[in-house]
């Protein structure tokens, strides 16, 4: 077999030897080597090839076969959701990890594959750590089964742990020197005009073609709409499969492909010869507080901006334009964050479930799932009936995991039957949808050849069905919670059954709908409701039989207790009444909101107190407690209170006092002390430090700041003019009288001639008043 001429041939013998003996290893080579297309053809046997994208093993199928001079689907074929071209004659098929996922479910032993190869395990997709940890539980099942991982970087220590400390061979790609420039945002500048500016400067400096990295599908397009004039096509993960392959196939003439992340390893775009970074990445991230699961852009890592980078000089010197400051290179995360510490688990939930490990415990992983979103997950799936209590697989689960679909589209196919089909697959790929109004959406999706292949492929799994089911329908058995009602007549904002308040767009045809059926809403940082991007025109009899009523009594805090038997729909209230007889530990529960929400002033407050012992818990410790509204809450005792009236009796600070100790508090912290003149000053405690404000001329003779907490704690003197304003502040009043008093006295002796100030104020009368006129 002649192989393609590629950098990764130099070792073919060594991995090829060293896989057959050990049976588990890692390759580490960066893009352009050949490690995804050459690899497989070395390797005997019949070889399975996980790509993390659907365009990626495609890709890598047809160029595989190309190198034969065969058609994709003989000796190299590729099988991915929706399409797959394979014969009998396949030796190599290239899959997506999801689609080998649910392969090894069936066939944990994977009958008749000799070498499974786990492409660009470095990207860390959900798919792919899961695929991982079930081939290493697997390979117990089949030692005669070898593994091969791929990665583009080098941190492939905990990666080699997995494998059973595998061997780790490096091949390094023929490059070509690139330079490398920075193209910072100009003040007030969007990111795509920073691109859009990059990329003409690189047009300008280069003769081949120029990759521009960008976060999404909008940016993509926004800046394709800049570069006015320009050859220009675009590489994403939502295009239809002809358009990529465009992408793909070199060409006559300098273009600009404007590509997402798909870019960045597996696939190889000939002709490049300079690349811009926007140096931003959309990765998915989950409000579970919200329910409100979504993407969010965020800075791309240092290991990316390098593979990207490495585009530049695949096929000669080029040239590397980013999109932010120089010095912002060294701030970026080293790696990108893993997808499972982010993502919606509700999918991997079911996996395990169906594995038989319902926590993952029994697997090893490159990173175990959070237990937080694990547990969410968990959650929905007993919503869904997928699971049983203990977390094993209902058979309605098992379904639910074989039609490859988030669990929660799954339940909505199976339930709603083949009239769901259209729904389904524009919920799965809701990109294709561009207007809020999701019958709108469908009637516009019609001619999308992509929708219509996967409406078929679901139609074909969904049970028959003689119940009519419409579009708001289907939403809410995927998203029940997301059922929503609009909060007044002339509002936008609606509250869905979860709780989570969102808001609909001005101008969808669905602002005079009193219930809508929520498909897709997500929150920006800093808005105070989520916002509807995808929904539908609902009713109560829709949610009433998705969810269904409830009844029960509510005691709540609104300013005061509100005491109410109510009907509900999850979060939304339908109706309610006042009830005279609440459970108290409930009033108690809604008393201490009320507390927590209006702060301790609620109460018979007595401030001064609260300061005069927080003094003391500072300086003495036990047994004077700590007195912080966290503290207070705990131990403020409001059985036999109902209302606001009766919060106000009740004094928290005098139930705290630590008896007997408690008898000193005056003597420890005094709320007056007595001065030369004879006067009680009040001491201020407000501050961290005690302060007795006073008179200058009612301290003459005073030697000494008075000490309090058993002479811990020294008093800040606040030494005041006769017109009561500060003239120093000390606790140290022999140096005071030696070096500040002489400065006080020569400014203010002639401003306030009626007052004494003599030259030895330690051997002066304290005078509480101004001396009396001669």
């Amino acid at each position: 077999m002649n192989l393609p001429d590629l950098p990764i041939r130099a070792v073919l013998p060594e991995l090829t030897s060293t896989l057959a003996a050990r049976g588990s290893m890692i390759l580490v080579a960066p893009p352009g080597t050949g490690k995804t297309t050459v690899v497989p053809l070395a390797l005997p046997g019949r070889i399975v090839v996980a790509e993390p994208r659907r365009l990626a093993a495609r890709a890598a199928a047809a160029r595989m076969a190309a190198s034969l001079g065969e058609p994709v689907g003989r000796t190299v074929g590729y099988a991915v959701r929706g399409d797959r071209r394979t014969s009998k004659d396949t030796r190599i098929e290239v899959v997506t990890s999801g689609l080998l996922v649910r392969r090894i479910q069936h066939d944990p032993e994977l009958s008749g594959v000799d070498t499974v190869l786990l492409d660009e395990c470095h990207e860390r997709h959900l798919d792919a750590d899961l695929l991982l940890a079930l081939l290493t539980d697997a390979i117990a099942l089949r030692p005669d089964l070898k593994l091969l991982a791929t990665s583009a970087t080098v941190a492939a220590e905990r990666l080699a742990e997995l494998l059973g400390d595998a061997p780790v061979l490096k091949a390094d790609a023929r490059t070509f020197p690139t330079e490398t420039t920075y193209l910072p945002p100009a003040r007030g500048e969007r990111v795509e005009a920073t691109v859009a500016r990059a990329t003409r400067l690189a047009l300008s400096e280069t003769d081949g073609d120029v990759l521009v990295f960008l976060p999404g599908a909008a940016e993509i397009n926004r800046v394709r709409q800049m570069l006015d004039g320009v050859n220009v096509v675009t590489l994403h993960g939502r295009l239809a499969a002809k358009d990529q392959d465009a992408a793909l196939k070199p060409t006559n003439g300098q273009r600009v492909v404007l590509a997402t992340a798909v870019a960045e390893s597996s696939l190889t775009v000939p002709g490049v010869r300079a690349v811009v970074d926007s140096g931003l990445s959309r990765v998915p991230r989950v409000d579970h507080r919200r329910g409100l699961p979504g993407l969010a852009t965020v800075r791309t890592s240092a290991a990316v901006a390098d593979q990207r980078a490495g585009r530049a000089g695949r096929e000669g010197p080029g040239r590397v334009y980013r999109c932010w400051p120089e010095h912002e290179q060294s701030t970026l995360p080293r790696y990108p964050e893993p997808e499972i510490r982010v993502a919606d688990l509700t999918r991997l939930a079911l996996e395990l479930a169906c594995w038989g490990t319902p926590d993952g415990s029994a697997l090893r992983w490159w990173d175990a799932p959070p237990e937080g979103a694990l547990k969410a997950g968990q959650a929905v799936l007993r919503d869904l009936h997928a699971v049983n209590e203990d977390g094993t697989p209902t058979d309605r689960g098992r379904r639910m995991a074989d039609v490859g679909l988030h669990p929660r589209l799954a339940r909505a196919l199976l339930d709603g039957g083949k009239q769901a089909a259209d729904v389904v697959a524009l919920l799965d790929d809701d990109s294709l949808a561009d207007d809020v109004d999701l019958e709108t959406a469908l009637r516009k999706v019609k001619s999308s050849q992509r929708w219509r292949r996967e409406s078929q492929r679901l139609a074909a799994l969904a049970p028959r069905s003689d119940k009519p089911t419409d579009a708001a329908e289907v939403i809410a058995l995927a998203y029940p919670e997301r059922l929503a009602r609009k909060r007044s007549a002339d509002s936008r904002v609606y509250l869905m059954a979860n709780g989570t308040a969102v808001e609909l767009p001005p101008g969808t045809g669905l602002d005079h709908r009193d219930w809508l059926a929520i498909a897709v809403a997500d929150r920006r940082p800093g808005e105070k409701h989520g916002r509807v991007r995808l929904a539908a025109a609902a009713d109560l009899d829709l949610a009433t039989g998705i969810i269904g009523v409830s009844e029960e009594d509510m005691v709540t805090w609104d300013g005061d207790v509100v005491a109410r038997r109510v009907q509900r729909l999850g979060a939304i209230v339908l109706s309610g009444k006042p009830i005279s007889d609440p459970d108290p530990a409930v009033v108690e529960a809604a008393l201490r909101a009320g507390i927590r929400a209006e702060g301790v002033s609620i109460l018979d407050w007595d401030a001064k107190l609260h300061a005069r012992m927080a003094l003391l818990h500072r300086t003495l410790g036990d047994p004077w407690p700590a007195v912080g509204q966290d503290a207070i809450l705990s131990s403020v005792d409001v059985s036999g209170a109902r209302n606001r009236k009766d919060l106000a009796r009740i004094n928290p600070l005098r139930a705290m006092l630590p008896w007997p100790a408690a008898a000193r508090l005056d003597e420890l912290a005094p709320e007056r002390v007595e001065v030369p003149s004879g006067s009680r000053i009040a001491v201020d405690y407000a501050g961290e430090r005690p302060v007795l404000a006073v008179r200058l001329q009612e301290i003459f003779g005073w030697r000494q700041a008075p000490a309090i907490a058993d002479g811990k704690v020294t008093l800040l003197l606040h030494v005041l003019s006769p017109a009561g304003r500060p003239a120093a502040v000390t606790d140290d009043l022999e140096s005071f009288w030696a070096n500040g008093y002489p400065r006080v006295r020569a400014e203010l002796r002639g401003r306030y001639p009626k007052h004494d100030w003599p030259s030895d104020p330690l051997t002066a009368i304290p005078r509480s008043r101004r001396r009396s006129p001669r």
